[in-house]
């Protein structure tokens, strides 16, 4: 698409530090130079505001990635680009039968009933939970690691959804400040909502999470 578009030496792409490396890969495949800007801390979407802040002359493009089945703002995002003269590109996620989301968003509406000491993720229009994203929010350390280590332990298949964001990475490194990206990096955590699982499947999530869940409060 940025090859398309003609994007490329010279050019600067905005683009999300929280996710896959791949997408500033490609923005430095084709000879320009991605710029990180920060996320809306509910949708881990492109934040309309931190890319608008972001932009300079040679801005070409802004790259928008749906982030675990949740849409970005593309409205605000489009107005940042119309009044900027930017291309706007989109990575879409990849689409699954309606009656597994359907199934899914049950689990989902289940867990955010059930769930204790965790945040649960704002379902927000159209959200399809691809993952179902948590915050373990701990005691002003990244708790979220011990979290997941004993819901494992427990037979609970949870992941870290990003690891590391992209602007800490060697080959990416750079100097700015990415405070929603860095906060989301260190507490999210993905729980299984599969259109396999059953009801019993569930209650295991929510008792082995509630247990450890009431133990971590937000630091103040």
């Amino acid at each position: 698409m940025l090859r398309a578009a003609g994007v490329g030496l010279g050019d600067e792409v905005i683009v999300p530090a929280f996710g896959n490396v791949e997408l500033a890969e490609a923005v430095a495949l084709v000879g320009a130079m991605p710029v990180f800007a920060d996320i809306d801390p509910t949708t881990y979407c492109l934040a309309p505001d931190a890319v608008e802040a972001a932009v300079t002359p040679r801005t070409a493009a802004v790259t928008v990635v749906h982030r675990f089945g949740r849409p970005a703002d593309l409205d605000a995002l489009h107005g940042v680009g119309q009044r900027h003269g930017l291309l706007v590109l989109e990575e879409g996620e990849s689409e699954a039968p309606y009656d597994e989301i359907a199934q899914r968003r049950e689990r989902a509406s289940y867990l955010d009933a059930k769930l204790r000491g965790v945040r649960t993720p704002d379902h927000g229009d159209g959200h399809t939970y691809q993952q179902y994203v948590v915050r373990v929010l701990g005691n002003g350390r990244p708790d979220r690691d011990a979290f997941a280590r004993a819901l494992r332990v427990k037979g609970v298949d949870c992941r870290v959804p990003v690891k590391t964001p992209v602007h800490r990475l060697p080959d990416f490194r750079r100097c700015v400040a990415l405070p929603e990206t860095e906060r989301a990096a260190d507490e999210t955590l993905a729980l299984p909502v599969d259109a396999a699982l059953t009801k019993r499947d569930m209650q295991r999530i929510v008792s082995a999470c509630n247990a450890l869940g009431g133990l971590l409060q937000p630091a103040f």
